[in-house]
């Protein structure tokens, strides 16, 4: 398990000091059932939060409140828009959801091929 960090000024701080994502297809989010609820592709506009989740997944290795909480931290100024605009932003969306009680997920990273 990885220590926690300290977010930065803004998210592209905070970014900078995540783990690489080389090397990573997808984060898949797991429920209890084994279905897939999300993915998150690495992918441009994907990757800052393939980061976050890498992040949360190597701290903590389950999505539950406490791992939601310290990520809303990490995505710092796009936790404010997320609660301003629902929808805008999923993956911060789901983290919302968590830290308010939703179900814990399972991280599964999926290497990348080749």
């Amino acid at each position: 398990m990885l220590a926690t960090i300290q977010p930065g000024a803004t998210f592209k701080d905070t970014l900078q000091k995540l783990p690489s994502i080389d090397g990573v297809q997808r984060l898949d989010l797991v429920d209890d059932a084994g279905t897939v609820v999300a993915s998150i592709e690495n992918k441009p506009g994907k990757q800052g939060s393939l980061a976050v989740y890498q992040y949360l997944n190597q701290c903590f290795g389950v999505l539950d409140a406490k791992a939601a909480a310290h990520g809303l931290e990490i995505f710092g100024e796009h936790t404010e828009d997320a609660r301003n605009r629902p929808g805008a932003h999923p993956n911060v969306d789901l983290l919302l959801a968590t830290a308010a009680g939703g179900a814990p997920l399972r991280m599964e990273v999926v290497a990348a091929e080749g």
